[in-house]
């Protein structure tokens, strides 16, 4: 008799479902993954110190080589969180990474790397090449696949994003109806 082996999810009823629930546990295994490679990167280029939020708004801040404001910075990550992103340049100015710089006639501030950050991020892209990127070259057609997962992701966010604020309005519409 031959063994059948299945995966049980209680997310899941139908293959729709199943392969969803699939595809996100497959997005935290790789996020978790991917926090630990930047963690273990960082221990080398010298930026040990930083959380993994901290490394990402680096990051964000030297694309383009251009200056970014703090709500730009929330809007590239996805996030909402300004508070806790001010938290994080102040940290990121502190260490000397980053500058603050004033918007001529404006209250608003703009933030850009220093030249020790410049180095660090270079580091960190240079160690990115040799060891991340490198192992990429062996994955067939890994350019249309990447494109191809990159937009899947990028709509699949949208979609999260709708879902995300559908379920807040039905909450706060569950919650007061109980209350009557």
């Amino acid at each position: 008799m031959e063994a059948t082996y299945y995966r049980d999810w209680h997310l899941a009823k139908d293959d729709t479902e199943f392969r969803i629930t699939e595809l996100e546990f497959a997005m935290l295994r790789a996020l978790e993954a991917f926090v630990r490679w930047v963690a273990s990167a960082d221990e080398i280029v010298g930026l040990s110190e930083l959380k993994h939020s901290e490394h990402l708004i680096l990051h964000v801040i030297r694309m383009q080589n251009r200056p970014k404001s703090g709500a730009t910075i929330a809007r590239l990550l996805n996030r909402d969180d300004l508070p806790n992103i001010q938290y994080s340049l102040r940290k990121l100015e502190s260490s000397g990474y980053i500058k603050k710089l004033k918007e001529e006639g404006t209250k608003n501030h703009n933030y850009s790397v220093t030249q020790v950050g410049k180095k660090l991020t270079d580091d960190y892209a240079e160690l990115r090449r040799e060891i991340f990127i490198k192992q990429l070259k062996n994955i067939a057609d890994f350019d249309t696949r990447v494109e191809d997962a990159t937009n899947l992701l990028s709509l699949l966010t949208g979609i999260y994003e709708e879902c995300s604020r559908t379920s807040s309005t039905l909450n706060r519409l569950n919650r007061s109806n109980r209350q009557s």
